[in-house]
């Protein structure tokens, strides 16, 4: 009963601090952009303003998926010294769990990934996996109705459906045979289950790069995780039985919690730091305490509870394999009374690795892993920084020097 009680109250204090902390809802956000409200008044801006705002120019593209989903890309063709033009190689990058495509831009010209491609002479595209800020759309079904269907899927769905989708319409769209591809955490789990699945993806891309890759999470450290995996079913079914499938979902009470609690002289701001490491590692002077308002008005950018629900069940099982359903669902769905495991070694494309040491939810032994578990791997590439954790692969002040520089070194090999 202690490590129930303890379970549930690290729940609510992530779930309660990090709903506190977004500057904006993500319904105020949908508002403005289809024009039916204000522009939020706090500090923060949505992938495509952080883009124009920074002198870049950005398209955005809509994608709907074999499976009724309408996924929203942001393309930056070009840059104030990279102009636009065809036939560039393309750079495709992937987010993470809870995030959005924000992630690739919020540090800014010289400092963020994909600002760092396109004057890199790449044509960049900015992905964005089902259920985020940018991706609440279904030919069908309403992601905001009660039991609703919108929610019914978990990292399997993103990878077998919407990475196919994104990548299929950039190719198509820039004339390009294959990509670059670069993912953080999610954006890694989902890639493996889209080659190992459909292998017929690993012909499209010319290298991939696995930031804080997740597939196997036997050894991972985060507090959050270990403490609700135990009661993941406890936890799956009551969610179900409240109706509530979408996790850390934004709330009109708290429009401008994170300018307020977050923000550079808030006594709170520390509190929205450490709620941060929690989760991946503590690596305080990798961390903008500036930056927290604009991080926390785009993450949490929503996800079904199955996406986390799925990672539990990594962490269990100690396997890299499909969303368990429980016994009848899984004989039903897969014909045994257990998932099946994803195939890892039809991964073909080039893979490079790379990871911190203090990385709580990506640990060594877990890349090691997966590192002997495909066949075509680049290699192993440890960060420099001893505490490099897990959001310091999108976050982190130095990302630049010690990760991305490298990122670009390779990409521009294998082209």
């Amino acid at each position: 009963m202690v490590v129930s009680n303890r379970c549930w109250a690290l729940l609510a204090l992530v779930a309660s601090i990090a709903t506190v902390a977004q500057a904006s809802t993500i319904r105020d956000v949908l508002a403005y952009r289809a024009g039916d409200g204000p522009q939020p008044t706090d500090i923060s801006k949505l992938t495509a303003e952080i883009i124009v705002n920074d002198g870049y120019p950005v398209e955005e593209h809509q994608v709907t998926t074999a499976d009724g989903y309408v996924l929203t890309m942001f393309r930056i063709p070009g840059g104030p010294g990279n102009p636009a033009r065809e036939g560039k190689n393309v750079a495709f990058i992937q987010h993470g769990l809870l995030c959005s495509s924000a992630d690739w831009v919020i540090l800014g010209p010289g400092k963020a990934l994909a600002y760092m491609l396109v004057d890199a002479g790449y044509d960049v595209w900015l992905g964005n996996a089902r259920g985020n800020t940018n991706s609440r759309r279904h030919i069908f079904h309403d992601p905001d109705a009660r039991n609703t269907d919108f929610w019914d899927f978990s990292w399997h769905e993103i990878g077998y459906f919407d990475l196919p989708a994104m990548i299929d319409y950039a190719l198509q769209y820039t004339g390009q045979m294959s990509l670059q591809y670069a993912g953080h955490s999610q954006g890694t789990t989902s890639f493996f289950i889209m080659t190992s699945l459909r292998p017929e993806y690993n012909e499209r891309i010319r290298s991939m790069h696995a930031l804080a890759p997740v597939a196997f999470m036997s050894n991972l450290r985060s507090p959050f995780v270990r403490a609700f995996a135990p009661f993941v079913d406890q936890i799956d079914w009551l969610m179900r039985m409240l109706g509530v499938n979408e996790f850390l979902p934004s709330s009109d009470m708290m429009t401008l919690g994170g300018q307020m609690l977050c923000q550079d002289e808030a006594r709170f701001q520390e509190v929205c730091a450490n709620v941060l490491f929690l989760i991946g590692g503590f690596n305080s002077p990798q961390l903008n305490r500036t930056m927290l308002p604009a991080i926390l008005a785009n993450t949490p950018a929503g996800a079904s509870v199955n996406q986390l629900v799925h990672y539990a069940q990594g962490y269990n099982s100690g396997r890299f394999r499909q969303f368990d359903y429980g016994l009848t669902l899984n004989l039903i769905r897969y014909g045994s009374i257990r998932p099946p495991d994803y195939p890892l070694n039809r991964v073909t494309a080039p893979v490079a690795l790379h990871y911190g040491d203090n990385d709580w939810l990506a640990a060594v032994s877990d890349v090691r892993q997966l590192h002997s578990s495909i066949r075509n791997p680049i290699g192993l590439f440890r960060v420099s920084d001893p505490n490099w954790n897990h959001l310091d692969f999108t976050w982190g002040i130095d990302a630049d020097s010690l990760l991305y520089r490298r990122v670009i070194s390779f990409m521009d090999r294998y082209n």
